[in-house]
């Protein structure tokens, strides 16, 4: 039997066999790295700027394609009623991300559009509650940013005594519309870039999408793994049928004779 297995006919069957398999084993592990990718968010291209009114809507869900999208606004900034959002870095983060304390103020503003509702304006970021910067323009406005989602709660560090008359933790679009009651507001938020004035600028991301999983990707390497278990089932029968052979010509060597 090993005679037959180790013969030069069944050793180039072998190698042939083994070459195979790695090579469809290969393949189907770049397909499956393919489909895997295909999910992972994505950045898009990003779009040109659009009017705010056509994203951000009064008392309506703000879509996730229209998260990170540059936007424009017109209006006058409301300065009466601007508001400090605690305890925030001078980048966007997640909504809900942790924060720690102390670190500085986003200076919340909301430009009254010429529809007269309300549209909540992340102008920058100041270290200090009481920094000069925070003095809003007066006149009409004419901005750019991009809009972001209204933040949750979870994650934030709630402080146990509140904040300051003047202060949220937050830029919750519910919290908003109670404390700015009697306006309509629309839903999310505008970052502002640049920022207005001395203020620093808010750090903001352009749009990313989640990728549509390509389920034909995996179907690819399933069937390159089926080939190479293929392979296997076709070189064990050539090997079993070499080893028959043999060993039938081993048991009748008359019959071998007499062919």
């Amino acid at each position: 039997m090993l005679r037959t297995l180790f013969s030069p006919r069944l050793l180039g069957l072998h190698l042939l066999t083994i070459g195979v398999v790695i090579a469809f084993i290969l393949l189907g592990r770049w397909q499956l790295g393919v489909f895997n990718d295909s999910g992972k968010p994505q950045s898009v291209t990003d779009p040109a700027p659009v009017s705010v009114t056509t994203l951000a809507q009064v008392g309506a869900h703000l879509h996730t394609v229209a998260v990170g999208r540059r936007v424009t606004a017109e209006g006058v900034y409301d300065a009466g009623r601007q508001l400090l959002v605690a305890d925030r870095p001078p980048d966007v983060a997640a909504p809900g991300g942790n924060v720690s304390r102390g670190e500085g103020y986003w200076v919340l503003t909301p430009l009254k559009l010429d529809d007269g509702t309300l549209m909540p304006v992340v102008r920058g970021w100041v270290a200090r509650a009481d920094d000069p910067g925070t003095a809003v323009p007066g006149g009409r406005i004419t901005l750019q940013g991009r809009l972001r989602p209204p933040q949750g709660t979870d994650g934030v560090q709630r402080r146990p005594e509140g904040v300051p008359a003047g202060q949220v933790q937050t830029v919750s679009t519910g919290e908003l519309i109670n404390l700015w009651s009697g306006q309509q507001v629309r839903n999310g938020y505008v970052v502002a870039q640049p920022p207005s004035g001395s203020l620093t600028q808010v750090k903001t991301d352009p749009p990313i999408v989640n990728g549509e999983l390509t389920w034909r990707n995996l179907a690819y390497a399933a069937n390159w793994w089926i080939f190479a278990g293929f392979a296997v089932f076709m070189w064990f029968h050539f090997v079993r049928d070499a080893v028959r052979a043999d060993r039938d010509r081993d048991r009748s060597p008359e019959m071998v004779l007499e062919g």
